[in-house]
């Protein structure tokens, strides 16, 4: 029995370690408390200290701003956490103190599950949950987005509903609250509301750029029989630098992948009849985006040729129709204007002579004229 007593006290931890925080008679920091509004950790120094820090979990440390407060650049509203204040107190042993924050209300089975968020089709944002476990028959939801430096809030714009309860939040523009000259992270949550129960709160930390669903670039191909020059565009509001992947298939050969790195053109030798694709990706943070549509392109030599001997051959026989065509339309044109108005000859005058550059017919007065018909003398005879 002395032996098992024995072993239990030198198992037993320090009394230190057990010690409450409330037991410490001359704690050297008192009333630890958040405030949510300055996003501190705060308490009333009481003691000469040397340094403080705080741990928020245990995975972030931060240093005390002049023994006074810690500063955190994101705060949970729905998570339950631990924030943990050691103190190095001047000639004295180290003190530890602890709070949780925020406090928990209501059951969280009845809070929205499986918050998720995307940035899609360049501009939109979309964020989706799903009804909690254990939520009441007349509970709803509701979407909120809060930026981390600026606190500015905006609250859901147009909801989608599942059996008349709100299900996801659709932002039809980012540029409504993204601004690039701002830190991107964001905190989304969702709320809930019932008649006779309280409804914890869910939520999502992230940044804009983490959560992109990057679009298909827009790819087209220009081709000779030697060579094919694929250019394409890509746009987005929050990466800058692309790498991307094109997938090519030439003939019945088996497709092949090829990387391009941070341009948009992509030269392929001896096309042919090919089909390609392409998706754009990022290396900071790793995003892979969606393929665009296989496309076809032709570059076949022999159709080059034919539609080149058939394009010459055409202008050629088209040029021959015009040139017969404006041929006959003058002679044409010039017969009938000098069958219409003939020229009218000038009498020749002798003495005055004045029209010598023009030229004159000589009129004869008694000369038949082709327009004259001849006349036949008839005689009657008499009758028998």
């Amino acid at each position: 029995m002395a032996s098992l007593w024995l072993a239990a006290l030198l198992l037993a931890p320090p009394v230190s370690v057990l010690l409450h925080k409330d037991q410490d008679p001359n704690p050297p920091i008192t009333n630890v408390r958040m405030e949510p509004g300055t996003k501190r950790l705060t308490w009333d120094l009481r003691g000469n200290v040397s340094s403080i820090e705080c741990v928020e979990g245990s995975t972030f440390n931060a240093k005390a701003e002049n023994n006074l407060f810690c500063q955190f650049f994101l705060l949970p509203k729905c998570t339950r956490t631990n924030y943990t204040v050691k103190v190095t107190v001047i000639d004295g042993e180290p003190y530890s103190t602890w709070i949780e924050y925020p406090k928990q209300e209501g059951n969280p089975a009845a809070a929205a599950e499986g918050l998720a968020c995307e940035v899609h089709d360049k501009d939109a944002l979309t964020c989706r949950w799903a009804v909690g476990r254990a939520a009441p028959s007349d509970v709803q939801y509701y979407f909120h987005l809060e930026h981390s430096s600026t606190a500015q809030r905006w609250a859901c714009p147009r909801y989608l509903t599942t059996e008349g309860k709100h299900t996801a939040c659709r932002f039809d523009n980012i540029s409504a609250f993204f601004d690039p000259k701002q830190h991107l992270f964001y905190q989304f949550w969702v709320t809930g509301t019932s008649h006779g129960d309280t409804i914890p709160c869910s939520e999502l930390f992230s940044e804009l750029s983490k959560i992109e669903k990057l679009i298909a670039p827009n790819i087209s191909a220009s081709c000779n029989e030697s060579l094919a020059l694929l250019e394409w565009d890509m746009s987005s509001h929050l990466q800058k630098q692309f790498d991307y992947e094109l997938e090519i298939r030439q003939g019945a050969n088996p497709p092949f992948t090829s990387t391009v790195e941070e341009d948009k053109s992509y030269r392929l030798t001896n096309p042919g009849t090919f089909m390609v694709k392409i998706r754009a990706r990022t290396s900071s943070p790793y995003l892979v985006g969606q393929w665009s549509a296989p496309q076809r392109f032709v570059c076949d030599p022999g159709a080059g040729a034919l539609s080149h001997v058939w394009l010459s051959s055409s202008l050629m026989a088209l040029a021959t129709l015009l040139t017969v065509g404006t041929a006959v339309f003058l002679c044409r044109r010039y017969s009938v204007l000098k069958t219409l108005f003939p020229p009218i000859p000038h009498l020749k005058d002798p003495i005055g002579g004045s029209l010598q550059n023009e030229k004159m017919f000589t009129w004869e007065a008694g000369r038949p004229t082709q327009e004259e018909c001849p006349v036949a003398e008839l005689q009657v005879l008499r009758e028998m």
